[in-house]
């Protein structure tokens, strides 16, 4: 695809998000940068996962920034202390609302695609109407269907029953049907979108990636297990990424309770999020002082961190796993981690450990038994060999960033050609 704004995404979140869907997209629109397209961004101020704006940036007003052939437009949006779910509803909306107002200048460079990010559905009415008006393609990329996750996790009070969640399901299903095209990060998610009534072949399949090249085997965590105080016959326990409710990470602190006998096992819990501090509060009150905490650390460490922990911890409540695929599981396969995975057999993550034996521990949400259980295999694996080979040769086959980013980039340019790559022929 050649210049004149290839790409316009629309999203809440973005680079210099260190987590999550701003650390995908920051990567992505690089990368489409670094192949001479012109980039265009919408999004708000970064304040993922922390729940709080970043210091270099502001919430209260407009802000731009241009970097080579990357255009960013920050708008100021709503950011709750405390997230409970109308303030996190007044927060999608506050950017939905702001975010207008650059979306349609944008009209005057007119870009071949225009890409929504879910979330938020809030935004995706106006996107619409923008690429009608302007004949513009329009693409709706999943990351997490959020009316799932809200009424799945029982985040609203109507629990996915009553009036309130068949109607939200209602619009969300007519929104799906009015994009051009429809990606998502999983085959399970792709089906999700199928059943929602998007037509198969208009659904594109595009997973989340890890740059294999720098997260890798090969790196040595010793110095930071030194920093951290954990000595070489100990085994270092770790759950990275962000701290919410829809983690369940109270698993982790009944885990460490168990297993509070052996002194030889310390839990990690890095990152932040808007239920560290309840965690932190649950841990102390319970005397757990096998469990410690610590902040988000930059990128350029991450492969280190990997590289520390003896066994990762992929930890959702029962009903996520198949809303939202962890973006953090492809760090640990590409470091050839060992790692316990929280999902239900019938989930892309219970289909990906069934296909892969050995790849990870699979064990039922919110199971404490089979959760210890899978903790003691893998710390047995992890002893007798360091490194799980499998876990790394999946990474170099499926979640190479310059793969999937190029067959993204090929199926962009079908779809500006009035076609794209049909389900069977994703894979």
């Amino acid at each position: 695809m050649k210049n004149r704004d290839t790409l316009l995404l629309y999203s809440l979140n973005y680079s210099p998000e260190l987590t999550g869907i701003g650390k995908y997209n920051g990567e992505m629109v690089k990368w489409f940068a670094d192949k001479d397209d012109s980039m265009k961004v919408i999004c708000a101020a970064p304040y993922y996962p922390e729940w709080q704006c970043h210091s270099d940036y502001s919430n209260k007003v407009y802000q731009t920034e241009q970097s080579g052939n990357i255009s960013v437009t920050r708008c100021p949006h709503y950011i709750p202390k405390s997230p409970t779910t109308i303030k996190r509803l007044m927060h999608l909306i506050s950017f939905a609302l702001t975010s207008a107002v650059p979306l349609f200048f944008s009209c005057w460079r007119k870009p071949r695609v225009l890409m929504v990010v879910q979330p938020t559905l809030f935004c995706t009415p106006l996107a619409l109407l923008f690429c009608k008006l302007f004949g513009i393609k329009s693409l709706l990329h999943v990351q997490d269907f959020e009316l799932d996750a809200m009424f799945g996790l029982s985040m609203s009070k109507s629990n996915g029953q009553g009036r309130l969640a068949r109607l939200a399901f209602r619009v969300e299903r007519f929104i799906l049907r009015s994009f051009d095209a429809v990606s998502t990060i999983s085959h399970s998610m792709m089906a999700r979108a199928q059943s929602k009534g998007v037509d198969p072949e208009r659904i594109m399949f595009f997973p989340n990636w890890s740059d294999t090249h720098f997260v890798h085997p090969g790196i040595d965590g010793a110095p930071l297990r030194q920093e951290w105080g954990v000595a070489d016959d100990e085994k270092l326990v770790l759950y990275a990424g962000n701290i919410g409710a829809k983690q369940g990470l109270e698993l982790l602190l009944d885990a460490a309770a168990a297993m509070a006998h052996n002194r030889k096992i310390k839990f990690f819990i890095v990152g932040s999020g808007a239920h560290k501090e309840v965690l932190e509060n649950q841990s102390r009150s319970r005397g757990l002082d096998n469990v410690y905490f610590k902040p988000l650390l930059p990128w350029e460490s991450v492969p280190t961190m990997l590289a520390a922990a003896d066994v990762h911890l992929v930890i959702q409540r029962k009903g996520a796993a198949d809303a939202v695929l962890p973006s953090k599981l492809t760090n640990i396969l590409s470091a050839g981690g060992h790692a316990v995975v929280t999902a239900e057999p019938h989930t892309e993550l219970g289909r990906i450990a069934a296909k892969h034996p050995g790849i990870f521990s699979c064990v039922d949400p919110e199971n404490l038994d089979g959760f210890l259980h899978g903790l003691e295999s893998e710390l047995a694996a992890a002893s007798r060999n360091g490194v799980n080979p499998i876990a790394r040769r999946y990474a170099e086959t499926n979640l190479n960033q310059d793969a999937i980013l190029t067959r993204f980039r090929s199926d962009l340019e079908l779809l500006v050609g009035g076609s794209i790559r049909t389900t069977s022929e994703n894979g």
